[in-house]
């Protein structure tokens, strides 16, 4: 009965303690930062997040000898470093482990400097899938 209870409890712990998936309005409310940065707005935001990670902040996509992270899926070649890839240019300086948590302020910074670095087009999924009726991503005000 004691493995039983000791077991329970960890697997409580181990699971508040994991990222998390996003509701689509949730994300939106985390991402009001972002709304009109790039001319970009909150409605495509969740577009392209919802392609890109499934609105979850814990998503590794390894990609031809590059790892994606994170709600964004930051890739480690240019914009962060891991240990895969010491030679990156970790132009948003930062570890790319920082984008697997569900604080999304170093994610939104490093978002920022890829879109005035290279734009929205960095992420595939918005032109081919959110740049046009979006109705269904938008939210009421938070």
């Amino acid at each position: 009965m004691m493995s039983f209870v000791s077991l329970l409890l960890v697997g409580i712990l181990f699971r508040a303690s994991q990222a998390e998936q996003l509701a689509k309005c949730e994300v939106s409310r985390k991402l009001k930062d972002l709304d009109g940065y790039g001319s970009i707005t909150l409605p495509e935001w969740v577009c392209t997040i919802f392609h890109t990670s499934g609105c979850d902040t814990q998503t590794v996509v390894y990609n031809n000898g590059s790892t994606e992270y994170g709600l964004f899926q930051i890739n480690n070649k240019i914009w962060c470093r891991d240990n895969q890839n010491l030679h990156s240019k970790n132009i948003c300086g930062i570890s790319c482990d920082k984008f697997l948590d569900d604080d999304l302020t170093d994610d939104i910074m490093c978002v920022k400097k890829i879109l005035d670095n290279v734009g929205i087009n960095y992420w595939l999924a918005h032109k081919a899938l959110c740049s046009e009726k979006l109705d269904q991503w938008r939210c009421e005000k938070w």
